[in-house]
């Protein structure tokens, strides 16, 4: 199966899914993943130019921890909105690029701009990318795939309809989220947040919800043609 994850920012899918995303290429998945915006505004002091630099290595350091494609939308931070062609053209190019059995990006009532703009924005493309004559840069025709809510930091107001046990991954995951160090001290200084305390307390939550050690939390799309009968994550 091939696994198309998008989200806002480069730490994101490590946050929110990277445990799921890692067992999934342990069952022999390829999975790709892609961070629209490339992260230039997270930091104090480190300007945005080579903020975005540092961040897009992080993240590609973050994805060859598990063997995952890491792509880049490369849109600013705060740059994405609504009804935007030229980030909707982008996205489609990725999504015809990876040819998707599933795609999982932020839920529509997330509680960043860029991750809520990102989740319509995948939505939109989506289905965009099926269409035989909506032309963009790659010249191709994806399948409508279902679509994945992953779950939001800290899990404030989400609530699950499915789990993935994550037990055998939780190291691998923090490890991941570790590659993030700007973040670490980003949101250290910023939110007064111990990201990789926070990022494990929440997996363990999950994991007291469905019965087992470490868990990540996931709602399906129910979208007319977005179900599916299938059991698609792991």
């Amino acid at each position: 199966m091939r696994i198309l994850a998008v989200c806002a920012h480069p730490d994101d899918i490590e946050i929110n899914c990277s445990g799921t995303l890692a067992k999934c290429v342990k069952r022999g998945d390829t999975v790709i993943t892609c961070h629209v915006c490339n992260g230039n505004l997270g930091h104090e002091i480190i300007m945005p130019d080579e903020l975005a630099k540092i961040r897009g290595a992080e993240a590609k350091n973050a994805g060859k921890l598990a063997g995952i494609e890491v792509l880049c939308g490369d849109f600013g931070d705060m740059d994405i909105y609504d009804n935007n062609k030229e980030a909707r053209d982008r996205m489609v190019d990725i999504i015809r690029y990876a040819d998707p059995d599933l795609i999982i990006t932020h839920t529509p009532d997330d509680y960043h701009a860029d991750h809520t703009a990102v989740s319509r924005l995948v939505f939109d493309a989506s289905f965009a990318a099926t269409v035989p004559h909506y032309k963009t840069k790659v010249d191709k025709v994806a399948k409508l795939t279902p679509l994945y809510y992953m779950d939001v930091s800290t899990g404030v107001d989400f609530n699950p309809t499915e789990y993935v046990d994550i037990s055998d991954e939780i190291d691998l995951k923090l490890r991941m989220v570790a590659c993030h160090e700007s973040q670490v001290v980003w949101l250290r200084d910023h939110d007064n947040v111990d990201l990789i305390d926070m990022v494990k307390t929440c997996s363990r939550v999950r994991g007291y919800q469905c019965g087992v050690a470490y868990a990540e939390g996931f709602r399906q799309c129910t979208a007319y043609l977005r179900p599916t009968t299938k059991r698609l994550l792991p």
